[in-house]
């Protein structure tokens, strides 16, 4: 079926992390199986990295719906001087 993706843009500032809820990312494709649904990073944040909360310091090029729903993903900001606001999307 067809894949509908909803997403709000997250400001992060030096150092921060933010954890993705529902209200960032959130896809449907029809199916009551959110986790069968999976996003990959195709564009990584400049300054940071995507993390599953259970490994940090590792950065993840995938995750499930699931884990958004669980809140077990975080975007977190590399606390590089000067980088300034960055906006995942």
């Amino acid at each position: 079926g067809d894949i509908v993706l909803l997403a709000k843009p997250v400001t992060l500032t030096e150092g921060d992390r933010v954890t993705l809820t529902t209200d960032v990312p959130v896809a449907t494709d029809g199916t009551s199986k959110p986790e069968k649904l999976l996003y990959a990073v195709s564009l990584p944040p400049v300054h940071g990295q995507i993390e599953h909360i259970n490994y940090p310091g590792v950065p993840i090029s995938t995750y499930s719906q699931l884990d958004v729903v669980a809140q077990k993903v975080s975007d977190v900001h590399d606390n590089s001087r000067g980088a300034g606001k960055e906006s995942l999307r």
